[in-house]
């Protein structure tokens, strides 16, 4: 049997906008196994983001229960995220969010910096974490002398080298091209293949195809492909 990695219970989370409260998370509930590769789907607007932040441990929920492997997310403090953060979850971004002064194997190292892993050892894990994405032969190259998709994969090389429980993917291939949004689809694909639990948060409906299981979220309630929302039960 397949552990829950994700256990989302109930989350409420409101914000005030101009003298309104906006409610970005109405009652949300989620489960996530280990494994998975899910995608969220969402408007602009429709709470997609805050979601994400709550699942990457940036934010805290009003109301309700976010277990991460059995531990309850919303009860920890700042430098707990943080460490949760560094250890469990790998961030990939739509605008790649390298540092152009640093070579692509720099880059891939900054998460460990903070680690106290040796400089050789650092090194020989970016290396190796960028042969997964087909790189290995760029890593001295800086972002400014690789193409859009090749900085993504630096990014997902960099999301992939501490060996997070899960990658969190926000609009992965919203700066790409369509043929290169398709190759870096297919790497996330093999990744999951080799165990990797992927979150893939788009707005494309064509992007949320490609993962194995798909939710919908609108105006801060998650709801299955089609039918009522999702509520308190788990949905496969």
């Amino acid at each position: 049997m397949v552990a829950t990695m994700i256990q989302i219970s109930n989350l409420m989370k409101s914000y005030k906008l101009g003298g309104e409260t906006v409610h970005a998370l109405n009652n949300v509930s989620l489960d996530i196994k280990k494994g998975e590769f899910l995608a969220i789907i969402g408007p602009s607007g429709s709470g997609k983001s805050t979601l994400m932040n709550m699942i990457g441990c940036l934010d805290r929920p009003d109301t309700g229960q976010y277990l991460l492997d059995g531990k309850e997310i919303g009860k920890m403090n700042d430098n707990e995220l943080a460490t949760i953060r560094n250890q469990k979850v790998g961030f990939i971004f739509q605008n790649f969010n390298l540092l152009t002064k640093l070579t692509a194997i720099e880059n891939v190292e900054l998460p460990l910096i903070y680690s106290g892993l040796a400089t050789k050892a650092r090194h020989e894990l970016a290396l190796d974490s960028l042969k997964k994405v087909g790189l290995a032969d760029r890593a001295g190259h800086l972002p400014t002398q690789l193409s859009g998709g090749q900085q993504q994969r630096v990014a997902i090389a960099r999301a992939l080298v501490g060996q997070p429980a899960i990658l969190l993917a926000d609009e992965p291939t919203g700066a790409l091209d369509s043929k290169t949004s398709m190759e870096i689809l297919n790497i996330m694909k093999e990744l999951n293949e080799q165990g990797n639990t992927i979150i893939l948060i788009t707005h494309d409906l064509n992007i949320a195809k490609q993962a194995n299981r798909m939710v919908r979220i609108q105006d801060g309630q998650l709801f299955e492909n089609e039918g009522e929302p999702i509520g308190n039960f788990t949905i496969y």
